[in-house]
């Protein structure tokens, strides 16, 4: 690797190709780590709102005392650009974090490669796609796999490493040193669809579902029962809330595509979908949620 490495133990710079919730998560995390960050969106305002979002997660860490500094001292490391193509060359690493559409992701992750240079590492933040068939646009797969960072990001612990056949070894080794520097776990997981979190953790919320629709019990209590049962975290339904039902519809549409009929949605989780009961993001989902509220 050639880019620059910080004195934290991660690339110097990085670009974040989307400024989402998980992008602006992911900016956050490598700011808080020591990283010069730039964040691509498609116009001025779409770039204005993911640094929003980037100054509400540092204001939210400084309260609850998980950082030291003020949120502006983090903030002069980031920049923002509109065209992919202004990224900087001297990119140590790319993280695309745009919507969950196979098009979309390649688009962006071949503009990337042509703006980058050699040496950059390209990853994806997929959740459920192929990791393989976007790495086959790429002219330099060697150095592309998949990172899927976890919501909330900065709390999140996990991080999972998605290799397709062509991922170098060197650039996984690379990359794993990169998330125990930012403070998190790795797991490394072969490309196949779902890889082993989004398959693992939509089959359950599928199946909560189901009982919520054939009356088994109330979410709340099927939350308690895998909280406490468990010892899950969170419930499986809170967690599709948190996630949101958009999203985990869509996940259980790409698998059930992929693995067969075991993963397909229930008709419950459709008809909430189509009526804006989104989860935690538009206040209702299978709990109702108000705007101070914390998953």
């Amino acid at each position: 690797m050639t880019s620059e490495i910080s004195p934290q133990g991660v690339p110097e710079v990085v670009a974040v190709v989307g400024g989402g919730t998980m992008g602006a998560g992911i900016v956050q995390q490598f700011l808080t780590t020591g990283s010069r960050v730039v964040l691509a969106e498609v116009t001025t305002e779409a770039a204005e709102a993911g640094r929003g979002r980037v100054v509400a997660g540092l204001e939210r860490a400084r309260e609850r005392g998980r950082i030291d500094a003020e949120p502006a001292s983090y903030l002069a490391r980031l920049d923002t650009v509109t065209d992919v193509a202004d990224l900087p060359s001297d990119v140590g690493l790319v993280v695309e974090a745009v919507p969950e559409r196979p098009d979309l992701k390649i688009a962006v992750l071949v503009a990337a490669e042509a703006a980058v240079g050699p040496d950059t590492v390209l990853a994806s933040n997929t959740s459920s796609l192929s990791v393989t068939d976007l790495a086959a646009a790429l002219s330099r797969p060697g150095r592309f796999l998949g990172t899927h960072f976890f919501n909330p990001v900065p709390a999140s612990r996990l991080v999972e490493l998605v290799t397709a056949p062509e991922t170098d070894p060197e650039i996984l080794e690379t990359v794993r040193g990169w998330v125990t520097a930012l403070g998190k776990t790795e797991i490394v997981v072969r490309d196949s669809p779902g890889f082993a979190t989004s398959r693992l953790g939509v089959m359950l919320g599928l199946e909560a579902i189901r009982m919520v629709e054939e009356g088994v019990a109330s979410p709340a209590d099927i939350d308690t029962a895998m909280e406490l049962g468990y010892r899950h975290p969170m419930g499986p339904l809170k967690l599709t809330d948190l996630v949101g039902l958009d999203v985990r519809l869509a996940i259980a549409e790409h698998l059930a595509a992929e693995l067969g009929d075991r993963f397909s949605p229930p008709d419950l989780l459709r008809r909430k979908v189509a009526e804006g009961r989104l989860g935690r993001k538009s206040g209702e989902g299978f709990h109702t949620w108000d705007k101070g509220d914390k998953a």
